[in-house]
């Protein structure tokens, strides 16, 4: 029911943020952290695939840190930051917004998009859990804590739920607050990740071979790579944030990334430089071998540093899940404005359009990482299932962008060329993580599957409803609806009925209205309304506008919110029909009762909202009807526009009306006399 104004093209869009310190602060503290906190897994991750700290070689370390530092630079700072970026839907970024700017080339571009945003969501639901858990691992690296908490990994558990807990709790709070209050604490954080790596690459300067890409090749053709091509999806861990921070471009601005990438792209690449000289220094050191689950990043930290390395990688943590939160409220959005998915309740804390919050979104997420928490509890459980699920939301992003830049850009060649390399590219990390599958990637491909189950049947049930979708002119109604309110052989239900609707036309009206109005037993008012909200992208905007046709019994009402407004229809309604009766507009509606002194001159109110079902006699097809009764299953789930518009303390009342007129021809039946039935 709320719609979005358009603006015009989206390479102008007039709410861009513009670049500045505070606004880089609150970039680094909303967008990176998924990306940020990726030196505390992946050199692990790489490690563990090797055979452990006795199997470290040059060549080894040379070839892993080649292959990283290559697979961040051609996925996120090519792809994303200098191609993708640029392709905005009026400032949002994300596979929803690159769809809906692309989807005229090609109606099968919707099952890309789908699958591209299903996968996203379902991975981050377990980044949260990820990238919390391998922090909180990281306190039995202090002696004195592991002294306390010992092997038991129910503590960890526990700790990283509370945390889990306190993180979706706050979202209500908004990303700008949040990303106020994070910024800082990121920023030294990539002062921290660049520093301490900066230390260990100055005493061995040998690392920085590793940024001839040829050592990667090189290794990843060697005999000597224990893990073959699979040590691909170890690398990918370490640009696993690239898609989110696309998704986050409405929250940040795309200057503001662009201003702030390179700081990050330095300060990650001197991590993984400095924990792979820091494993040179320490090839075949038999007590570090004796460690279960090493993990380079804490065991380079000199022990007086650690506990303060562990603290700071545990808020880090906290950003990196912050960053897929926000990302998903962002494509949940985009997806509800494409038609993918329902309506939601949507809030917008801040002063920026891209801040957003929907409580559904939030509360479901929080399930599946409290889900995740429980299922896998460690950390190497659970990176065994990540990035599985983000490689197929790449390979989407991937084809839509070569539509982007071909039909937008009128680009020629380059197109082809992008889409064929990184396709390949990413086709390569899809295949090599393939193995995580049984060991637990399982979880986000079913996630991924049960997602698109969701937008495919929301999808497919959509398309069905337009085709019966109609359009009436209201002024050829004009005389039924005159004669109906006078009409006493019917009982007056109320003096002011209103009828909420999703068109923004003011001369033609939903044939469903009108049918619950005149066929639904006639109902008797003394005015009609017919209202709609329109959401503008000025947050402050509170204007209406009114169609009275000619009459004083017959408004067309437009109420044109700005998105921080909260949207109480019924006390902006009282307003509009209190002004119309002080106007003369509307003929006042005095009673004879009232607990008052002196009755106002405004009567009752009755809000009516339109469900369309599906009876069982419809003529319509069988796959059809699944889809009809998968979406509005769908829709019970998505909340009640009841609480969306604030009439929960309104007279509401719903009106079903049948989808489709047409029904099956019934055989006609043959009259009986009882004493035939008897004999």
């Amino acid at each position: 029911m709320a719609q979005a104004k358009q603006t015009s093209a989206h390479e102008h869009s007039s709410h861009a943020i513009p670049v500045s310190i505070g606004a880089m602060l609150i970039t680094l503290g909303v967008v990176y952290g998924d990306i940020g906190t990726s030196p505390m897994y992946v050199t692990k991750a790489l490690l563990a695939g090797q055979g452990g700290i006795m199997t470290v070689t040059e060549e080894f370390i040379l070839g892993a840190l080649s292959l990283v530092i290559w697979t961040v630079t051609l996925l996120t700072t090519v792809k994303y930051v200098l191609v993708s970026l640029k392709a905005d839907n009026h400032g949002e970024g994300g596979i929803f917004a690159l769809y809906s700017i692309v989807r005229k080339y090609g109606k099968w571009l919707i099952i890309p998009a789908m699958l591209g945003g299903a996968a996203l969501l379902a991975d981050g639901i377990l980044t949260p859990a990820v990238t919390i858990t391998t922090a909180i691992e990281g306190l039995r690296t202090i002696p004195a804590v592991h002294d306390i908490m010992g092997g038991n990994q129910m503590n960890v558990v526990v700790i990283t739920l509370i945390i889990i807990c306190l993180l979706f709790a706050v979202q209500r709070a908004g990303t700008s607050k949040i990303g106020h209050a994070f910024g800082p604490v990121m920023t030294f954080w990539f002062l921290f990740l660049g520093g301490a790596g900066l230390v260990y690459v100055l005493g061995n300067p040998v690392v920085l071979l590793a940024f001839n890409p040829i050592r990667g090749i090189s290794f990843l053709l060697s005999p000597h790579n224990h893990a073959g091509i699979m040590i691909l999806g170890s690398c990918f861990l370490a640009t696993t944030g690239a898609e989110a921070l696309y998704s986050d471009m409405g929250h940040v601005g795309r200057g503001n990334i662009y201003a702030t990438w390179p700081f990050v792209k330095i300060c990650l690449i001197l991590s993984y430089l400095g924990q792979g000289a820091w494993l040179l220094a320490n090839a075949g050191n038999a007590d570090l071998a004796a460690i279960p689950d090493l993990n380079p990043f804490f065991q380079m930290l000199p022990e007086g540093m650690r506990p303060f390395g562990v603290i700071l990688s545990t808020c880090a943590a906290i950003i990196a899940s912050q960053a897929l939160v926000t990302g998903a409220f962002s494509l949940v959005s985009e997806a509800s404005r494409l038609d993918l998915m329902p309506h939601m309740q949507v809030f917008y804390p801040a002063e920026t359009k891209g801040q957003l919050y929907i409580p559904m979104v939030n509360n479901v997420m929080w399930i599946g990482c409290v889900f995740v928490v429980l299922l896998f509890q460690s950390s190497a459980h659970m990176e065994a299932a990540y990035g599985l699920a983000i490689t197929i939301t790449m390979i989407c992003t991937s084809v839509l962008l070569f539509f982007y830049l071909h039909g937008i850009r009128k680009m020629r060649v380059f197109p082809y060329i992008f889409v064929i390399f990184f396709v390949a590219l990413e086709g390569f990390f899809f295949v090599s993580s393939l193995t995580k599958f049984f060991h637990g990637g399982y979880f986000t491909i079913l996630m991924a599957a049960l997602i698109m189950g969701v937008m495919v049947s929301w999808y497919n049930g959509s398309r069905v409803e337009r085709r019966q979708y109609t359009m009436l002119p209201v002024r050829k109604y004009l005389d039924q609806l005159d004669r109906l309110r006078n009409d006493h052989h019917y009982e007056t239900l109320c003096d002011n009925l209103v009828y909420l609707t999703n068109g923004t036309s003011t001369d033609m009206l939903d044939r469903d209205i009108l049918y619950s109005i005149f066929d639904k037993h006639p109902k008797r008012a003394r005015a009609y309304w017919f209202l709609n909200v329109e959401v503008t992208e000025d947050p402050h905007t509170f204007e209406y506008s009114v169609e009275n046709y000619g009459t004083d019994f017959v408004f067309r009402v437009h109420l044109y919110l700005g998105y921080k407004v909260n949207q109480r229809v019924n006390a902006y309604l009282r307003q509009i029909v209190s002004d119309m009766s002080a106007s003369g507009e509307l003929p006042p509606q005095v009673h004879d009762y009232s607990v008052y002194d002196k009755p106002g001159s405004i009567g009752s109110f009755r809000f009516c909202l339109i469900r369309k079902t599906l009876a069982p006699e419809s003529d319509v097809e069988q796959r059809e009807r699944h889809a009809i009764a998968m979406k509005y299953a769908i829709r019970r789930v998505a909340g009640s526009p009841v609480r969306w518009f604030g009439l929960e303390n309104s007279s509401v009342f719903y009106e079903y009306v049948p989808l489709f007129t047409k029904f099956k021809p019934v055989d006609r039946m043959e009259r009986v006399s009882v004493e035939e039935r008897r004999a």
